[in-house]
């Protein structure tokens, strides 16, 4: 069985970083491309960022500069690095996998979901 957890999640104030750790179990991270999506209150879950199995990232213009995605395959873990983090950040963050091709923002291409880490940056 796949399991997803996020981790690293928390208050910070504006201008704050947090890094968000998603760990994997039943799955080897190394044959998947992984991405890490978002949700506001009241708001569809939005494409953050990912990084395919070869490494190369994805980000979304919102957080581009600001995020930065890494993964340790020896570790089945993989890492959201937040810097400069705004109020708008404000979101329950979601890691999820696949082992297809896909496209990077699309969340249907995604087989595997974490339960999410909430993230609050206050102003």
């Amino acid at each position: 069985q796949v399991q997803l957890v996020e981790s690293g999640g928390g208050l910070v104030q504006a201008g704050g970083s947090l890094r968000l750790s998603c760990a994997a179990s039943g799955v080897a991270l190394v044959n998947c491309n992984m991405g890490w999506f978002r949700q506001a209150p009241g708001k569809e879950r939005e494409f953050v960022g990912a990084i395919r199995s070869t490494r190369t990232t994805y980000y979304a213009d919102s957080v581009k500069g600001r995020f930065t995605i890494s993964r340790d395959n020896a570790a089945n873990t993989v890492y959201l690095q937040m810097n400069s983090l705004k109020p708008e950040d404000t979101a329950v963050y979601f890691c999820a996998a696949t082992a297809r091709v896909f496209t990077a923002s699309a969340r249907n291409d995604y087989d595997y979901w974490g339960q999410g880490t909430q993230v609050t940056v206050s102003s």
